[in-house]
């Protein structure tokens, strides 16, 4: 099932100007790079200072745990490996394909945000951006819709705890 929606996003819409632009898409989300930016900025208010560490950390310790356990543990071939006639549009990713690297820090990234208290506006281009991100891993064939999936779910439920874990050391800290 994972290819055959693999093949049909590739029927269905490839083409070289959306090539370029999901190549775009996906170079955003490279290393977590928008997702570190986000972070910083919030770091220079003193109202989002706490959701900036809240959201650096959690990305710090999540892409640690993702990377070198259940990457590793997984040890899931890429689509372009399973199938090498496939031509890609942006360089080969390296490491293991489940879970996505990308989504997950996307989402993890999109959740934290939804709960700081940044303007709405840049809650729901958090949100686009994430699925964005997660769609293009899909069009360029450098991820499976299953290593997705499960980048989302891993990634939302870590933003989730974060900011758990985040809200009971500022209750803490404020008694």
């Amino acid at each position: 099932m994972d290819f055959a929606i693999l093949y049909g996003i590739q029927d269905a819409i490839a083409c070289p100007p959306l090539d370029a632009i999901m190549a775009f898409i996906t170079a955003c989300g490279d290393h977590g790079l928008i997702w570190i930016i986000a972070g910083i900025l919030l770091l220079f208010s003193p109202k989002t200072r706490r959701w900036g560490i809240t959201l650096l950390v959690t990305l710090g310790l999540t892409w640690v745990i993702c990377e070198f356990g259940i990457k590793e543990l997984v040890a899931r071939p890429r689509p372009f490996v399973v199938d090498p006639t496939h031509e890609l549009v942006i360089e080969a990713p390296s490491g293991y394909s489940l879970p996505s690297g990308h989504t997950l820090a996307s989402f993890l990234s999109a959740t934290v945000l939804a709960f700081s208290p940044v303007a709405r506006g840049w809650k729901v281009t958090a949100w686009v951006m994430a699925v964005l991100i997660a769609f293009s891993r899909l069009y360029l064939f450098v991820h499976f819709p299953t290593d997705v999936l499960a980048g989302a779910l891993i990634g939302t439920l870590a933003g989730l705890l974060g900011v758990w874990i985040g809200q009971i050391g500022q209750t803490k800290l404020s008694h």
